[in-house]
């Protein structure tokens, strides 16, 4: 099962205070996951903490789901991180920094794996 999303990727404390350890599990705690609110949840059958794959025509990426209600039906969300720029386009328009808002996704459940940031960037290269 699939839900059609509006991805989009911002800045938050706790990315921001793990940026100097980006190998560590407090970064990928603070940067790795994707929050959806729970009646999305509920449409692709999946709970907290399962892994989701997140697909965009730039990538795919797969990290842990987590609950936010303030977001809205049909909005994803995941940190500025490794995680995020698998699936946002790298066209910076001219302007050095990619459009990180309004990217039409895909999200399912899977039981795959989700990546380290050391594994994720072997993969992107």
């Amino acid at each position: 099962m699939k839900l059609d999303a509006i991805f989009i990727s911002g800045r938050t404390v706790n990315q921001g205070v793990n940026l100097e350890n980006k190998s560590s599990t407090a970064y990928f705690d603070a940067a790795g996951y994707c929050e959806m609110n729970s009646t999305d949840a509920g449409k692709i059958s999946t709970d907290p903490g399962n892994n989701v794959k997140v697909t965009t025509d730039f990538g795919d990426v797969v990290v842990p789901m987590r609950i936010c209600e303030g977001n809205p039906d049909g909005l994803i969300f995941i940190p500025m991180g490794p995680w995020a720029n698998a699936v946002t386009s790298p066209d910076t328009a001219g302007c050095g920094m990619p459009g990180f808002k309004g990217i039409p996704a895909t999200v399912e459940p899977t039981d795959e794996k989700a990546p380290t940031m050391p594994e994720l960037m072997a993969r992107l290269k």
